[in-house]
């Protein structure tokens, strides 16, 4: 049976302070827990039997089979499935000089929980392996992103840093920025390298950050001239960018 203080204590997880404080974060549900479960050192994990007797050898701090009820209890989805896991958070140290050879996003002030999980699946799908966010960016570890990585987290590094000062420090990098008055990408030269912004839900790329932006691109409607929406979701705005970037590279164009 799982106790009241471990039920509390992964419920606690749904807050920022209270994941800072413990170092850890939660995943949950069947695919997710599998996915990760070898990336992570796993404080404890909870499931049903029947999920324990399919995944053989499990390392995990702490084992608990639990009955279904107890599961609606800890779990923070309208939906519990049949495992919940605490993880210890990792502490990834930033490369700075295998930047300057590969492709990088770096995430201004991203908001939603929701677009920032997919911006690392995004990431993991276009072999993106470092993401650097401005420090009022979505928490990387909300209990909402890791679910919307799908999985992804564990194979991409994201960090916070104030982005001027980083971009300043990295001026050699081309950057490269979204903006509604930018110039059209697929016209663009686009280089192997580099820095990939993109901006806040509402706001776009800060007028700080814009000005360490080499190169300010975008993405046309279509047909051209065409009365349209104002501007994409900042996930879909991130999956055209990347997907131009890695075409150009597939077919050296």
């Amino acid at each position: 049976m799982l106790s009241k203080a471990k039920i509390k204590f992964i419920r606690s997880l749904e807050l920022k302070k209270h994941r800072n404080a413990s170092a850890c974060f939660l995943a949950e549900g069947n695919k997710l827990v599998a996915d990760i479960l070898s990336s992570f050192d796993c404080e404890c994990l909870i499931a049903k039997s029947s999920w324990l007797a399919t995944q053989g050898d499990i390392r995990a701090g702490e084992l608990i089979a639990a009955e279904e009820n107890d599961i609606e209890k800890a779990s923070l989805l309208k939906t519990p499935q049949d495992v919940i896991a605490v993880f210890r958070q990792p502490r990834h140290q930033l490369d700075k000089a295998a930047l300057k050879t590969e492709l990088s996003l770096v995430l201004d002030g991203i908001q939603d929980p929701g677009n920032l999980g997919t911006i690392i699946r995004l990431a993991d799908w276009f072999g993106i392996k470092n993401i650097i966010c401005s420090p009022d960016t979505a928490d990387v570890y909300n209990p909402k992103t890791i679910q919307a990585t799908m999985g992804a987290i564990a194979h991409v590094r994201v960090f916070y840093t104030p982005l001027v000062d980083f971009l300043e420090e990295m001026k050699d990098i081309p950057v490269y920025g979204a903006f509604l008055d930018g110039k059209n990408i697929y016209r663009e030269s686009l280089s192997e390298n580099g820095f990939i912004v993109m901006g806040n839900e509402g706001n776009g790329i800060s007028r700080s950050v814009e000005k360490r932006v080499s190169h300010k691109l975008y993405i046309p409607n279509y047909p051209p001239g065409t009365e349209s929406t104002e501007s994409l979701n900042v996930a879909v705005a991130t999956a055209v960018v990347c997907a131009e970037f890695r075409r150009r590279q597939a077919y050296h164009l």
